[in-house]
């Protein structure tokens, strides 16, 4: 048995590439138990894993001697499931986005406190090489004070309404693509400008998928308390311009940006710098993360906390597309 035994809570596509992670650290830490309401997909998941299945995944939670869950859930869910884990002492992992409303982050926020269980939002980006490498150079003040963070994450997405699914609901989403892989570059954003969001912007567009309720493409406007300015492009309707990078910082001594793979270091004064690195599975490294953090009983990278702040950014955003201004992050 492994060290850390997980219980997952639904067994859709994005089981899928966590499961790859509970391989890969299959000594440390695995999923003994599995519960969806779909009866095919847990039977599924359960005999690839050699896991006990559940329908219900309360009942999972009595019943199985669990060290914590995986939740893979359809957004509108993620509150539930994790007040749920919560108040059953049960440690969290929680896929993106970690809730939809103010009055659920409230929800998580106090059955995490009460419970004193560890809540790790799956943010799998934040794994990339190049994304921890340039969050190492930004802390040591290679560039300089930071003034400026821009990411995107943009894709041609062939989704048609008979397989979009629950994404193609507001209700269910949340949104649109924004709070769906527009989440992906607002964490990414967070967590290179250092700071707390104070307001933010956006301007929503559906340029292609026109059967959803919501935008296919976003561009966001962020303020931090640090003085930095963030801004980020997502989109489901097209693949962004060869030269985009995925993400880059200007601070007051220089630049950095990245593809993704590979991290170029500008200064203003000296030699500029290309970092090659070796690809990793982000989320791969996520679990490894998650079982390090457990297991040492150390803060994993990105909490309920953040996970909260990335929400108020997102609701501001979507707020001031609504109502045509600059809309205040609430915490």
């Amino acid at each position: 048995m492994p060290e850390i035994k997980v219980g997952l809570i639904g067994a859709g596509g994005i089981a899928g590439a966590h499961i790859r992670g509970y391989r890969e650290h299959a000594a440390r830490i695995g999923v003994t138990a599995v519960a969806d309401v779909v009866p095919e997909a847990v039977a599924a998941r359960a005999e690839e894993l050699g896991a006990t299945p559940y329908a219900d995944y309360r009942q999972m939670l009595e019943a199985e001697e669990l060290d914590a869950v995986d939740i893979c859930l359809p957004h509108h869910l993620h509150r539930d499931a994790i007040v749920a884990a919560a108040e059953a002492g049960k440690h969290i992992l929680c896929e993106k986005p970690l809730c939809l409303t103010a009055a659920e982050a409230a929800d998580v926020r106090a059955a995490v406190s009460a419970a004193g269980v560890t809540l790790m939002c799956a943010h799998n980006q934040l794994f990339l090489p190049a994304v921890a490498k340039a969050k190492e150079l930004l802390d040591a003040g290679t560039i300089g004070t930071v003034f400026e963070v821009r990411t995107t994450d943009s894709f041609y997405n062939d989704f048609d309404p008979s397989t979009m699914g629950w994404r193609a609901s507001a209700a269910t989403s949340g949104g649109g693509e924004l709070i769906d892989t527009g989440y992906h570059p607002t964490y990414l954003l967070l967590h290179l400008a250092g700071g707390k969001p104070v307001e933010a912007t956006a301007m929503l567009s559906t340029h292609r998928l026109k059967f959803m309720e919501g935008e296919d493409s976003a561009q966001v406007l962020v303020r931090f308390d640090n003085g930095v300015v963030g801004q980020l492009v997502t989109s489901w309707a097209y693949q962004p311009a060869a030269v985009t990078e995925r993400f880059s910082v200007v601070g007051s001594e220089g630049a950095l940006h990245s593809d993704g793979n590979s991290l170029t270091i500008r200064p203003r004064s000296g030699e500029v710098e290309t970092i090659e690195l070796e690809p990793v599975d982000g989320f791969v490294a996520e679990i490894g993360h998650f079982a390090d953090s457990l297991l040492g009983k150390t803060r994993p990278l990105h909490t309920e906390e953040e996970g909260i702040a990335v929400l108020g950014i997102l609701l501001a955003a979507y707020e001031g597309a609504r109502t045509k201004t600059i809309a205040p992050v609430l915490s």
